[in-house]
């Protein structure tokens, strides 16, 4: 758990960059209407205006030229005994003073009922009862430049089973020009759950961490910022433009050579550029001394952010408004009306903004040469800006005030390997499994079925797969209707036990087990034998038995250092040689540190859990070729990625393009004896 921060994010006046995040709360706008959303809104208005010595202001707007309109329309229509003039006379009379008076009475009642609730928690209230179209009014409010956020409910009183937003929520978010705070579940309060912010590089995504950061300060809840990419989507679009080329259209088009740049972009760069996203965000924390969890999601964007608010059980989404690719014209990104329509928690949309100091010290002074800038140009423009921001940032590091083409290739060369021109080796077929075909059988629509198919090649070819696995079409079965086996509450539980790190490739290889046997259900005993499975593909050393055992006495060894029987059990999962052996010397060491005598199982898990936190922050550039892949392959996740940086650094100072198995061979030479394979304090290492 990270530790939320206790003291409000502060606002810098009189910002150079017109950065206006994190978002004041002095001035809270609440639409009120009684409904139990509505009043959750004022709830939590009142809470974070209490903490910034802010006020509120209650707005309900009723309609009585259009009541009074309708009514006039409906005359002619009425009852006979109606007709005679005496009593349309007297029925104009009473409805005159409905309109005129009953409608204020009502909205002075939300009034009333909103201004005790912040006399109660000492907080400034006052009103505002504009006579029109409800969603009107309250837009005309947030424009008047009288107010920071808006607070509103996603339904209100009119709401039926499976509204998912209501009109007015609707019309609202897309024509209001301040942050809007939209409360989607009455007995959800800010802080329940952690806030989740989604980064994308724009300076409304920094404005929306910023303002997130601040709100968890205000609620005592932790943030955990997320960016979300498709590496999906251009390889289904390039292969559907490719079935509509003409043969001489294709080279006019250089498609073949538009494909390669854009595979290259994908596979890595694009991961890489939303990566450093996150760790500018986590710089921005730092420096404001507050600690963040971050995590990079790949997937159809709003998709993606979805599954992970529901897994980590969210009580705020910080979003901006519109993303990295939105124009002036665009009243609300594609990807936040979807999590507007779909989240199950409260979601704050901001349209503050923060620039990183980084960047704004960066494009002021930093300049490029005319050859950078062709360079940089190579890059698609969907993230040429990112790309740039990327080069700025790694020259600002260097030290360098001007831009050259060599430091162009260097940092894009990493993300997009084959940037300067290298060609991309041709992509083989891939063959599909029976169970893979089963489920893509089960896609009735044509056209979703071949996008299926095209995702699920990528996610193979990504995974370094030669065959197409159930387990890379089930990500996307959510874009269509498709039968999958259901789960027994045993199978389930018997899955939750598995690392979380491998947890969704371990149930997905246990579905492909049920689909290439057309069973229904999976069962425990189905569930055991996927596990074991997948032990020995990640793993290739005969365990032990895996019914659970209390832990037997540990042997002592001649340093005074014992082993239990189940921590040994876990040691020799790992490949016998170098590699658990080295294991075994680290640790070993941990147990020295933290004064243990007897190493248990616990304490290796332990040590193994800080090794797969700092080795998923590294990221590897260089391809492999078929035997280092697989090989790499049977290195265990928690370490792979530290691991496979280490091969890369060797396979770099042999002067290699491609891992390949001669590179591993030196590495594991050069680590023999060493207990550790970092070669940081090492330099050139591998070159001797």
């Amino acid at each position: 758990m990270i530790a939320p921060q206790t003291a409000p994010i502060p606002r810098t006046n009189n910002d150079p960059t017109g950065d206006t995040a994190p978002v004041p709360l002095n001035r809270i706008l609440v639409a009120l209407d009684a409904s139990e959303h509505a009043n959750k809104a004022l709830d939590e208005a009142i809470r974070l205006a209490k903490s910034a010595g802010g006020e509120i202001t209650g707005i309900h707007a009723y309609a009585a030229m259009l009541h009074d309109r309708r009514f006039k329309m409906m005359e002619g229509g009425l009852p006979e005994r109606y007709l005679e003039e005496q009593e349309m006379g007297y029925q104009r009379e009473v409805h005159d003073d409905l309109i005129t008076r009953g409608l204020e009475i009502i909205s002075d009642s939300y009034h009333d009922a909103g201004g005790a609730a912040c006399e109660a928690a000492g907080v400034t209230f006052k009103r505002l009862s504009p006579e029109g179209k409800n969603y009107t009014k309250v837009v005309e409010a947030t424009r008047s430049g009288d107010f920071d956020v808006l607070a509103l409910g996603a339904l209100g009183v009119g709401a039926v089973p499976g509204n998912i937003i209501g009109t007015v929520a609707e019309r609202v978010v897309r024509r209001s020009p301040i942050d809007t705070f939209v409360i989607r579940d009455p007995n959800l309060s800010l802080g329940d759950g952690p806030i989740v912010v989604g980064i994308d590089g724009s300076p409304l995504s920094y404005g929306a961490l910023m303002t997130a950061l601040d709100l968890a300060a205000r609620t005592g809840a932790e943030v955990r910022a997320v960016a979300a990419y498709d590496p999906y989507y251009h390889y289904v679009a390039f292969n559907k433009i490719a079935g509509v080329l003409s043969e001489e259209a294709g080279k006019v088009f250089r498609f073949k050579e538009q494909e390669a740049l854009h595979e290259e972009l994908i596979d890595d760069g694009i991961a890489k550029i939303y990566q450093s996203h996150l760790e500018v965000a986590e710089t921005i924390a730092d420096d404001l001394g507050v600690k963040i969890t971050t995590k990079l999601l790949d997937g159809k964007p709003y998709k993606a952010i979805l599954d992970y608010i529901d897994a980590v059980g969210a009580s705020l989404l910080v979003v901006g408004k519109t993303g990295v690719h939105g124009d002036g014209e665009l009243d609300i990104g594609g990807n936040a009306e979807n999590l507007l329509r779909l989240a199950p928690c409260h979601m704050w949309l901001t349209q503050t903004t923060y620039t990183p100091p980084l960047d704004v010290v960066a494009a002021e002074t930093v300049s490029w040469s005319v050859e950078a800038e062709r360079k940089i140009s190579k890059a698609p423009e969907f993230v040429r800006d990112m790309a740039r921001r990327m080069v700025l940032r790694h020259t600002q590091k260097l030290g360098h005030t001007f831009v050259t083409s060599d430091i162009v290739d260097d940092v894009m060369g990493k993300a997009m390997p084959g940037f300067a021109g290298n060609d991309a080796a041709k992509q083989e077929e891939l063959a599909w499994s029976e169970a893979a075909e089963r489920l893509l059988d089960t896609v009735a629509d044509g056209a979703v079925a071949d996008n299926i198919r095209l995702r699920a090649i990528k996610r193979a070819r990504r995974d370094h797969c030669a065959t197409v696995m159930g387990k890379h079409i089930t990500p996307f079965l959510d874009l269509a209707d498709s039968e999958r086996p259901n789960w027994t509450a045993a199978a389930l539980a018997r899955v939750a036990k598995v690392p979380e790190m491998v947890r969704a490739s371990v149930k997905a290889g246990i579905e492909d087990l049920a689909l290439e046997r057309n069973l229904k259900e999976v069962s425990l005993e189905l569930a055991e034998e996927g596990v074991a499975e997948a032990r020995k593909a990640m793993c290739p050393v005969p365990e032990a038995p895996a019914k659970a055992v209390p832990e037997a006495p540990a042997e002592a060894k001649p340093d005074g250092l014992a082993w239990t029987a189940e921590a040994t059990t876990r040691l020799q999962r790992i490949p016998e040689g170098f590699m658990r052996d080295m294991t075994q010397e680290r640790v070993e060491s941990f147990a020295r540190k933290n004064g243990a005598e007897t190493i248990t199982l616990a304490m290796v898990e332990e040590k193994y859990a800080g090794w797969a936190a700092g080795s998923a922050k590294q990221r590897s550039s260089m391809a492999c070729d078929a035997e280092a892949a697989e090989r790499i392959r049977r290195i265990p996740d928690f370490i792979r990625p530290m691991v496979l940086l280490e091969i890369e650094r060797c396979a770099r100072d042999m002067g290699l393009d491609v891992i390949s198995g001669a590179a591993i061979d030196k590495a594991s030479e050069a680590w023999e004896g060493k207990g550790a394979f970092h070669t940081e304090g090492a330099p050139g290492r591998y070159k001797s």
